[in-house]
């Protein structure tokens, strides 16, 4: 009799759309702090998508956005949404739902 073994956990790919308005400052820095959190904590497993809601916003409107900058978790589902410009850490691993590997600490 064999015994089955369980193979590796496979890790999601995350669909993220990163709403912003323009190229302010708060824009700017909301899609520099994500990207080095998707480095860090998603390192090939996001794709990224950033949408400027002066330029798409029949896109902000189907989504239902009405502030900026706003991220939205499409995949996994369900669909997540945070407001801000994603500076906090602590706060983007709950919101993503993302579980660091041992020794990723968050700053």
């Amino acid at each position: 009799m064999s015994e089955a073994r369980p193979g590796p956990v496979e890790e999601p790919t995350y669909r993220l759309r990163l709403f912003v308005a323009g190229n302010t400052v708060r824009s700017r820095l909301a899609i520099e702090n994500l990207r080095l959190f998707c480095t860090k904590y998603l390192a090939g497993r996001f794709d990224l998508e950033v949408v400027d809601i002066h330029q798409q916003p029949e896109l902000a409107e189907r989504n239902q956005i009405v502030a900026a900058p706003t991220l939205l978790r499409m995949e996994p589902l369900p669909m997540r949404r945070i407001v801000g410009d994603l500076s906090q850490t602590e706060r983007l691993l709950r919101g993503l739902d993302v579980v660091p590997t041992p020794g990723e600490v968050a700053p």
